[in-house]
């Protein structure tokens, strides 16, 4: 497709370092760590930071994997540091509750990001509700957005309005969108909301997080997301450097500094990192069976220990649309995988 930006306008950039890279720092963060880069995305001009479990709020669990450090402590220490920086955090319904979204509150956040699987924009009423009458600013996520339609995401994005947020985002949790799919996606949200801006959060799987953000924003996305080094699940999401140089390149810079964020991303995200995501064997499997990004390492993990390749597990995964939520089937498939092929010997 042919990408037109002669119409969009900068948009607003939240880094989600601090909370889609705790997946890949398998949620590891120090204090120091977070601090660091927060002072860094700062400085740089994002208008918000996301920290949390990378799961969010109250995600650190045995399903979801242990936080190093209470999620709390990371963001009072992100509310601390920053000067102009709104501080975020996600929630997941079922996942976060009320008592968490009053300790993240307590601890600094301004904004939540309250994210449901793209079917299930009706359980977030009661989130999006307590969220409006506690002053924050509030963003809906519709995760897996891959898999239905255009038309049925902006029935979804409707409801999600109609409960108070002040923006709604098309969730590319796989990676699995194509340029033409996330500018369709984007466009008939933009179509039906009245008040509520829109929003785009891509993955890496597929190499196409960065043309994915460009087709959003030809589409008329208000605000997109990144990460420093791609740092985030699967094979990571769009770079924040990265979105920053080409943003610049074409007239849409919103007031990032490129150079501070270009030094940041190699002498600050460098050392921390501990592995650099990227579309490998595993990751692109994801984005082609459109499997949710975050089930990559566990699939690695899970694999190894029971004697199945992962890329089998993601395919079966992505064949019975597994999505967030549902990561008990990956071990399931996995002896599932490894009992058949014992049958066939």
């Amino acid at each position: 497709m042919t990408v037109d930006l002669s119409g969009a306008r900068p948009p607003v950039l939240v880094d989600t370092t601090l909370r889609d890279g705790s997946h890949a720092h398998q949620h590891q963060y120090t204090v120091e760590e977070v601090r660091t880069v927060a002072e860094l995305l700062d400085q740089a001009g994002v208008y918000a930071i996301e920290v949390s479990h990378g799961d969010g709020l109250g995600g650190s669990s045995l399903q979801y994997g242990f936080s190093r450090t209470d999620e709390m402590e990371l963001i009072r220490t992100v509310r601390e540091t920053v000067r102009r920086a709104r501080v975020a955090a996600l929630l997941l319904p079922g996942i976060g509750t009320r008592k968490e979204l009053k300790e993240a509150v307590e601890a600094g956040i301004q904004i939540v990001r309250i994210a449901t699987q793209c079917t299930e924009a009706d359980i977030s009423e009661q989130h999006f509700t307590m969220a409006k009458e506690m002053g924050l600013e509030v963003v809906g996520f519709l995760m897996m957005s891959h898999m239905r339609s255009p038309d049925f995401l902006a029935e979804q994005a409707l409801l999600m309005e109609s409960y108070g947020a002040d923006v709604v985002y098309i969730v590319d949790s796989a990676g699995a969108m194509l340029p033409q799919d996330a500018y369709d996606r984007v466009k008939a949200l933009k179509a039906v909301l009245k008040q509520a801006k829109v929003g785009f959060h891509a993955h890496n799987n597929l190499g196409l997080a960065i043309g994915n953000t460009l087709a959003a924003l030809a589409a008329g996305a208000d605000w997109i997301d990144g990460a420093l080094r791609g740092y985030g699940a699967g094979a990571g999401n769009a770079p924040t450097e990265l979105l920053a140089a080409v943003l610049d390149k074409i007239g849409l810079n919103p007031g990032l500094d490129l150079f501070k964020l270009l030094d940041g991303a190699k002498y600050v995200m460098g050392p921390i990192l501990h592995f650099q995501p990227y579309p490998d064997r595993d990751s692109i499997a994801i984005g082609y069976a459109g499997v949710y990004s975050t089930f990559l390492l566990h699939a690695k993990r899970i694999g190894k220990e029971v004697g199945v390749d992962p890329l089998e597990i993601l395919l079966e995964l992505g064949r019975r649309q597994a999505v967030a939520g549902q990561e008990d089937w990956i071990l399931r498939v996995a002896l599932e995988l490894k009992q058949s092929k014992a049958q066939a010997l």
